[in-house]
């Protein structure tokens, strides 16, 4: 009787992982204009994003038209319309979700109930259990403590929204999850209390966690080249992220300290202004261009907070999903290398242990397989993903500064001196 070697064939499988390609924005060539004197000049910023999106519109049809047919969506999720429930325990959220489809496993085509953030774990715990080597989108994570004002306030209750929100799109949008027996229920139940007390007990799930330690302490004799690579792909990944998304927040935190600053400028330029004749024009203008310029700060930071944070951010939470992912896939390698050591070893019942080893060494190959079809299509979503967010972050960055240009352009047009005017200033000295 011979043991199993790990079911995992990779042939062909080999990951691509240029990690320039991840993060890469802007790979259209800038062109040039010729002018007046036959000399070649760039062309202005605003040439170059409407050269960018005429591109980028050109290359999306060309994706739609062939894909059009094979991604029909036929899932409909949205989460709006919060209210804040009190009892006399606790105060929470509950949202609105609506869903419509056209699937035949849906007894009806629209359906509206209200969920509260426990009722998004309880789905996402339960996904994650009968795929565990599925990468189900991350939640926003649960409050922490500040202050209670805080965590009801407008801002904090349309992030999460908004978060809940893109949660769901993604479950939808998977070829396998948006199946799942669990997410009907989430979607068109009115009530999950009965559905909630169907799970693992506590020590079905104390016994899970037993053996997950158990065989991290073990730890893997052999594991795969491509799950290696995988592995070091997620760290490098989480570091950059991570990294991206605490500048940005520090970016936006001292843009915010800024902006509180322009308030008091600009006002100090205007009193000066009562106090000098001579000066009052150029004072009064210079005042002018610095509140123009902080409004248009102003908006510049928001959207930063609002498109590109959000989506730095949920990949944050999405590195530590594909750690929690690899890690279950090393504990089923790592018990089906233990139950097969004892099978060579023949230290208990082999045919008994033959069978345990075979529907192991099954459940590998099936959480191998289901691990690299969905590894593709994470990387794909998340590229379309962060590309998005920091086209629109410098499509904006661009407008700001050609607002604020024109400003201060328009400003020092004002303040110059037509040669007659200029001449009779000198000869009234």
């Amino acid at each position: 009787m011979s043991g199993h070697t790990v079911p995992a064939d990779f042939s062909g499988h080999m990951l691509d992982l240029d990690e320039d390609e991840d993060l890469e924005v802007f790979s259209k060539k800038t062109s040039s204009t010729l002018d007046g004197d036959g000399n070649l000049v760039p062309n202005s910023p605003s040439s170059l994003v409407n050269q960018y999106r005429l591109d980028e519109d050109e290359d999306e049809d060309e994706d739609e038209e062939e894909q059009q047919d094979v991604n029909t969506i036929d899932l409909f999720i949205t989460v709006d319309n919060p209210e804040s429930h009190v009892t006399a325990i606790e105060t929470f959220i509950m949202y609105r979700v609506l869903t419509k489809t056209t699937r035949s496993q849906f007894d009806c085509s629209e359906y509206e109930v209200r969920r509260r953030y426990q009722d998004f774990l309880w789905l996402r715990s339960r996904l994650e259990e009968n795929h565990p080597t599925l990468i189900v989108h991350p939640l926003p994570e649960k409050f922490v403590m500040k202050s209670m004002v805080e965590r009801f306030n407008d801002d904090f209750i349309e992030t999460r929204r908004n978060a809940l929100d893109r949660f769901l799109k993604k479950i939808s949008e998977h070829p396998v999850l948006s199946f799942s027996e669990h997410l009907q229920v989430f979607l068109t139940e009115p009530e999950l209390t009965s559905h909630k007390k169907q799970g693992p007990g506590f020590l079905s799930r104390m016994g899970d966690t037993v053996r997950g330690l158990a065989n991290s302490v073990r730890g893997l004799k052999s594991r795969p080249d491509e799950f290696t690579q995988m592995q070091e792909y997620v760290e490098d990944f989480s570091n950059k992220i991570c990294s991206l998304d605490k500048v940005t927040q520090r970016i936006i935190r001292e843009q915010k300290e800024y902006l509180d600053e322009l308030k008091q400028y600009s006002p100090t330029y205007t009193h000066w202004a009562g106090s000098e004749r001579d000066l009052a024009e150029p004072l009064k203008g210079v005042a002018s261009c610095v509140e123009h310029c902080g409004k248009e700060t102003e908006e510049q930071t928001q959207h930063l907070s609002e498109v590109l944070v959000p989506v730095l951010h949920e990949y944050v939470l999405c590195a530590e999903t594909l750690r929690g992912v690899m890690r279950r896939r090393d504990n089923l390698q790592a018990e089906f290398e233990a139950k097969n050591e004892a099978l060579v070893s023949r230290k208990t019942d082999p045919e008994l242990l033959q069978d345990e080893v075979d529907g192991l060494a099954d459940r590998v190959e099936l959480a191998n397989n289901a691990l690299k079809g969905d590894w593709v299509r994470w990387r794909g979503s998340m590229r379309t993903d962060l590309r998005s967010a920091l086209i629109s972050t410098a499509e904006k960055n661009v407008e700001h500064y050609e607002k604020c240009l024109a400003v201060w352009e328009s400003f020092l047009l004002s303040q110059r001196q037509e040669p007659s005017e200029q001449k009779d200033g000198d000869n009234v000295s």
